[in-house]
């Protein structure tokens, strides 16, 4: 019997906790509870206004001591304003909890409670405003793992693409490449479900004019032809994916990437073209820029960047991805005046034809003799495993000088079963715990080794 009433209390415990996670502050449901509390406490006071005149008023029949019964007269009025208050506090509990879940049942996951996905929608509803810089499927990796933190994300990314899908559009609708923010819309999408997986799809060989084209590609560029802007475009794609966030192109100015590489053989060879830089085997990137050179940044980018908590550059491809972004000077100036942590992600590892031996203060110093030095307040580097990487790739390196010139945040961010790709959720736990020991020194611990320095 003991057992029996200990398990009845547990279960009535957890509906308790249950219900008053509802009073969680800054869930802006005290203030509208208060709001129908008060509503409902007039209604009583003038129903019993009302009961009180009729209890006066009505003659002494079999059904008035039946009501007077139904009343509780016979109790002490403490005792019966606390029976009949409670009984009404419960009804009215019971009835808003079932409303809400009646009212939100479209948009809930199955087997989650309404009060959970509330909590969540507001804690990152007023999460820290996050900005990344980069491109390619580092930069959506990337935003796959912060959408879980906050919905105030923004994603800059170059438009100086010019391969694949994105290129042929590109030079066929005049359209800037919609390739990189395709991916950006879909890995922020609040539900990755058919719609995603249909943005993202690619039409395979065989499909004459569309063979190689993201289905997602083509929906940006005809709907910048139906809206008459690209950025209205890419707006209404967010829309349709439920994105939290924004993605936002560097520039609307159609800008190419121009690169002076280093041949073993031939000396200093000049390439056009953002595809192109990493098809030459064995040349090294001396210098990139582009042309036409200085363009105009997208306001809403040099904005977000200025009014970030936090500005995250890279991971992606360093000069292909990450330096269009930052050779255009507006951009290279807002992130440098803006007051928000700035954090280099250094790729996991080298990339073929680009940044061949690269370490990573290699790749800090590229960035630095492109757009100054200074850049960052912390650099995050991975702390290589000892085992190789499949296919023949190396790990990026982490040589002693770049200790000395920035603080430098090592850890195991490398995913064991993708290698060559970071830890989505790791990755971003670790920015978000970065940005709130910002007022204090970097001590934090990682799980399984970490260098502070």
């Amino acid at each position: 019997m003991l057992q029996q009433v200990e398990k009845w209390w547990r279960v009535a415990w957890v509906g308790v906790r249950r219900v008053l996670r509802w009073l969680t502050p800054g869930l802006g449901i005290k203030r509208w509870l208060l709001v129908i509390l008060l509503g409902t406490f007039l209604i009583g006071v003038g129903g019993a206004i009302l009961v009180l005149d009729f209890y006066r008023t009505a003659p002494e029949t079999w059904w008035t001591s039946y009501l007077s019964t139904l009343s509780l007269r016979f109790l002490e009025r403490p005792l019966r304003v606390l029976v009949f208050g409670g009984l009404g506090v419960g009804l009215l509990v019971y009835g808003v909890l079932n409303m809400n879940r009646a009212l939100l049942a479209p948009y809930m996951r199955p087997g989650r409670p309404v009060v959970d996905t509330l909590v969540d929608h507001r804690k990152r509803g007023r999460g820290h405003r996050i900005v990344v810089i980069g491109g390619g499927h580092g930069l959506s990796t990337l935003l796959r793992g912060l959408k879980a933190h906050t919905y105030n994300l923004t994603a800059i990314v170059t438009v100086a693409d010019d391969g694949g899908s994105s290129g042929r559009l590109r030079d066929n609708m005049g359209v800037l490449p919609p390739g990189d923010i395709r991916n950006c819309l879909a890995a922020l999408s609040n539900d990755e479900t058919l719609i995603t997986q249909l943005f993202q799809y690619r039409f395979p060989s065989g499909q004459g004019g569309l063979e190689g084209h993201s289905f997602g590609n083509l929906f940006i560029s005809a709907l910048s032809e139906i809206t008459g802007s690209f950025e209205k475009a890419v707006a209404e794609s967010g829309r349709v994916l439920s994105v939290h966030g924004q993605v936002l192109p560097a520039t609307l100015h159609d800008v190419r990437l121009v690169a002076d590489l280093s041949m073993p053989l031939s000396g200093e060879v000049r390439v056009h073209g953002e595809s192109k830089i990493p098809e030459q085997p064995g040349a090294a990137v001396r210098r990139v820029w582009l042309e036409p050179n200085a363009p105009p940044a997208y306001p809403a980018a040099v904005r977000a960047l200025l009014n970030a908590d936090l500005i995250v550059v890279g991971p992606g491809s360093l000069y292909t991805s990450i330096l269009p972004n930052l050779l255009v000077p507006d951009l290279a100036a807002a992130l440098r005046n803006s007051p928000a942590l700035k954090i280099f992600i250094c790729n996991l590892s080298t990339q073929p034809g680009e940044t061949d031996g690269y370490s990573c203060g290699d790749h800090v110093r590229a960035l630095e003799s492109h757009v100054g030095s200074h850049l960052f307040d912390v650099v995050i580097g991975n702390q290589p495993p000892e085992k190789p990487l499949p296919g023949g790739g190396e790990w990026v390196t982490i040589d002693e000088d770049l200790r000395n010139n920035y603080p430098l945040y090592l850890a195991q961010v490398a995913d064991p079963q993708k290698p060559g790709q970071h830890m989505t959720d790791k990755l971003a736990q670790l920015l978000v715990d970065l940005l709130q020991e910002r007022t204090g020194p970097l001590t934090r611990e990682d799980d399984e080794t970490s260098d502070v320095q």
